[in-house]
């Protein structure tokens, strides 16, 4: 039986993140355990690798606060690391007069957040920074950038071990079973010990907290966002970013345009129902999964509210014609035959009792444990922030040397 004064469980950015703070202090004490055989299998390996603004996020919420300042401090991670990325800056695009309110409040939002250097754009600015996009007004945000989230983790990973602390990876943890001085974790091939636990299983996060014996008053309800890339000779219709003004009802950001750090374009994602946790293909499901579901009643009350948006997504999804006029609207002269096959990610998206989705950051205590319930993106941005706020209540809650 292993034996440690913390686990963290899961090990995406969120969770290495954490551990790399801890490690500073806890040493061999200190281990992350992850279910699958490499780090970042999933939400953090799995998206498009930008760095994020903070420009979207309401003043005084967490998000705005740890994206902005986690921002600068990633920035500076990945230079004194020599981590490969780019500051290169979005633009925001309105296409239609009724955005046009919403564009001005994402500037005060942007400025109330401390972002400096926005730019209102007209057409011809529009044209200037990106020759190809059309739209009648526009933002440019000189704080986004690229990066490979993958090779973030990685470092992390080093650091953490550098620090004595241990990854194990390929346990997934099967019950937790509280004792009257310890937390028992099962896996599939070890019994794990541990005073306190931090949970940072993204996809499975209200599980893990379901297993602690928590009832986290909220569930994780899948969303598959997927990908197509613009075929090679075609990336010259997008130098680096181009996203529409969102939809304010919600927390995605609409389909868009990404130039990544190795060259690809990619355009999208849309955010449609996944079958499972893990449907990354349309063909994908799981019948236990769709009964958790249909049982929560949040996911009635959310259906019943967003049905008209949720089969305008999975009309996307199933017609990429569809998916291509959408793309349309903001750069013209792409074409359907401009698109190929792209990837996918899983958004691990907290839904209440009463069907709001759940739109900050939400991480709670409870007792000796610490869970991070909510945490999509900008998460990845806010990484290095997430990670030693968390590192702070631990060393507050579980009394840490």
């Amino acid at each position: 039986m292993s034996d440690f004064e913390t686990v963290i469980i899961g090990g995406g950015i969120i969770g290495t993140a954490t551990a790399m703070a801890l490690s500073k202090t806890a040493g061999d004490s200190l281990a992350v355990v992850e279910a699958e055989e490499k780090l970042a299998s999933h939400q953090s390996g799995r998206n498009s690798g930008v760095i994020h603004s903070g420009i979207y996020y309401k003043p005084g919420t967490l998000k705005a606060r740890l994206c902005v300042t986690g921002r600068e401090a990633l920035y500076k991670f990945l230079g004194e690391n020599e981590i490969r990325h780019e500051r290169c800056g979005k633009i925001i695009v309105a296409v239609k007069a009724d955005e046009l309110d919403y564009l001005e409040e994402l500037e005060k939002r942007g400025k109330a957040n401390g972002m400096e250097g926005i730019q209102r754009l007209d057409r011809g600015q529009i044209r200037e920074h990106e020759p190809y996009a059309s739209g009648i007004a526009g933002l440019f945000i000189p704080q986004t950038g690229i990066v490979n989230y993958i090779d973030v983790v990685e470092r992390f990973a080093e650091i953490i071990r550098e620090n004595g602390s241990q990854i194990i990876t390929g346990a997934r943890i099967t019950n937790i079973i509280r004792k009257s001085d310890h937390l028992l974790l099962i896996t599939g091939k070890d019994q794990i010990r541990a005073r306190h636990i931090i949970n940072c299983a993204g996809l499975y996060s209200d599980r893990v907290a379901g297993m602690c014996g928590l009832n986290p008053g909220l569930q994780i309800i899948p969303f598959r966002g997927e990908y197509y890339a613009i075929k090679p000779e075609r990336r010259k219709l997008v130098r680096n970013l181009i996203y529409p003004v969102p939809d304010p009802r919600f927390p995605f950001l609409g389909v868009h345009f990404t130039r990544c750090i190795d060259g690809q374009v990619e355009a999208g994602p849309n955010a449609v129902l996944a079958l499972s946790r893990k449907a990354y293909r349309k063909s994908e499901f799981s019948l236990l999964e769709l009964a958790n579901m249909a049982l929560y009643r949040g996911f009635w009350k959310m259906a019943r509210r967003y049905w008209k948006v949720g089969l305008g997504e999975f009309r996307r999804s199933l017609n990429k014609s569809a998916f291509t006029h959408e793309l349309q609207k903001l750069l013209p002269d792409l074409t359907e035959d401009d698109l190929l096959p792209g990837g996918s990610g899983i958004r691990a998206q907290a839904l209440e009792p009463d069907g709001s989705l759940v739109d900050d950051f939400r991480i709670i205590e409870n007792e000796s444990m610490i869970h991070v319930l909510n945490a999509p993106s900008p998460a990845a941005t806010a990484s290095l922030s997430i990670g030693e706020d968390i590192a702070k209540m631990a060393a507050k809650n579980f009394d840490l040397k």
